[in-house]
């Protein structure tokens, strides 16, 4: 796992990149929201065109406070909408409490009437208008909805990301419960540094709720990101295998079993055992262990979400009686098959039995090649003047290009050498060769 980009190091390596950007992009975005890295890239799980980029946008001058939290501790330029919390647990309604004197478009045209005299925000009419809103982002092709997520792509090069727009929210009180159960992990600096980080409000509501575009998710995005990002080394492994296992194997047709339910499973595995039990060498006992605790999910169509357990991640699934048969006999197959279970993963078999030299090979270069791109794309940001022009005769830019060349005449070569079609090995698109080389 560690050779085929998951090890420890790498991951590491990957977060700070994508913090760097994000500040970056934050020092010369909107002053209005605030852009977030979340999901697997920011938990340097996934390699950067593996997968989609997940962004959360917060949007400043509104907040959402939980009842108890005292008006005049927020500043008067701040709008203010109190948690109406009378739904279904993990959710609530965004009531006006205090409006500010300047305020988004998107904002003013979703606010509608509740019928008893309130003034309630629509997170379906908020989500519409900054669907309209990602059109622009970037030259971007919105994509099909997905939850509060508005998936997009850009015209060159072809980056997809999933945006979600956010409010702050101020739920003292639940992060206090999460905050002060019994637990074995993580460590007491890392959850009183959750609490500080606080939530966000997103626009979805509860699946299958008569009022649902009424109602809003309390998420902790940066949150569990530094959950996971406090993982140990085997811990973090057994999540990215389960991933590989629930696509290679799993293949739900239907989104009743998404990674963020194999997140929370890894999470409650966490808390609920000793860091120092993590042992590389007990990896497979822990998978298997994680394997029948998600089996247990499926079945029951019960799991807890890790902040909040009182929401029901499989409530609302829409898992029908013979798919929910079919996932828990092949996790029961998985879990009698042992360790060759992993042998089923085309990445892993291919490392193990197929032809471990020029793979590892290959891998070593693609790893340095992510490097290189994620540092590429942080020096643009930083060689960029006000008008978005970028200083191309920059030095360490110029030595960028120049590795990430020599990297791809190096991998064509060998390609031609054994038999592959190549490319131009003098095109430098970083994409291209992304593709090109991923496995």
């Amino acid at each position: 796992m560690t050779q085929l980009g998951y090890g420890e190091e790498i991951r590491r390596m990957r977060v700070e990149k994508y913090r760097a950007q994000d500040t970056q992009v934050n020092s010369i975005a909107n002053i209005f929201s605030c852009q977030t890295t979340v999901g697997s890239k920011a938990e340097g799980l996934t390699f950067s065109f593996e997968s989609d980029r997940d962004h959360i946008i917060v949007r400043e001058g509104v907040t959402c406070l939980e009842a108890g939290v005292d008006l005049r501790t927020i500043p008067d330029d701040i709008e203010v909408y109190r948690m109406d919390t009378s739904v279904y647990p993990g959710h609530c309604r965004m009531l006006l409490e205090r409006p500010a004197s300047k305020r988004f478009i998107e904002i003013i045209n979703s606010l509608c009437d509740d019928g008893k005299g309130n003034t309630i925000l629509s997170s379906g009419l908020f989500l519409d208008g900054c669907a309209k809103y990602t059109h622009g982002f970037w030259g971007a092709i919105p994509g099909e909805r997905a939850g509060p997520s508005l998936p997009v792509s850009t015209k060159i090069g072809g980056f997809k990301s999933d945006i979600v727009f956010a409010f702050p929210c101020q739920c003292p009180g639940i992060l206090h419960r999460w905050a002060h159960r019994p637990r074995l992990w993580p460590q007491p600096d890392v959850v009183q540094k959750i609490v500080l980080l606080g939530s966000f409000v997103t626009p979805i509501g509860f699946k299958g709720s008569e009022y649902g575009y009424l109602e809003w998710r309390i998420c902790f995005n940066t949150g569990e990101t530094e959950l996971v990002n406090n993982l140990t080394d085997t811990q973090a492994k057994v999540y990215v295998i389960l991933k590989m296992i629930l696509k290679e194997i799993l293949k739900p047709k239907t989104k009743a079993v998404t990674s963020y339910v194999l997140k929370n499973v890894i999470l409650w595995q966490a808390e609920s055992n000793s860091p120092a039990l993590f042992q590389e060498r007990n990896l497979i006992y822990w998978l298997h262990d994680a394997l029948g605790t998600l089996r247990t999910a499926i079945s029951s169509k019960q799991l807890p979400y890790y902040m909040i357990p009182e929401r029901n991640l499989m409530a609302a699934c829409g898992l029908q009686e013979v798919q929910q048969h079919k996932l828990v006999a092949d996790i029961l197959d998985m879990m009698d098959e042992g360790p060759r279970v992993i042998l089923r993963l085309p990445k892993i078999r291919q490392a193990i039995i197929g032809h471990p030299e020029p793979l590892l090979w290959l891998i070593r270069r693609k790893l340095e090649l992510e490097m290189i791109y994620l540092e590429f794309m942080n020096r643009m940001l930083q060689i960029r003047n006000e008008n978005w022009e970028f200083d191309c005769s920059d030095t360490i830019l110029q030595e960028i290009l120049r590795r990430q060349s020599e990297i791809h005449r190096e991998v064509s070569l060998r390609m031609f050498m054994e038999g592959n079609i190549v490319y131009n090995p003098y095109d430098i698109n970083f994409v291209n060769i992304f593709y090109k080389i991923q496995m």
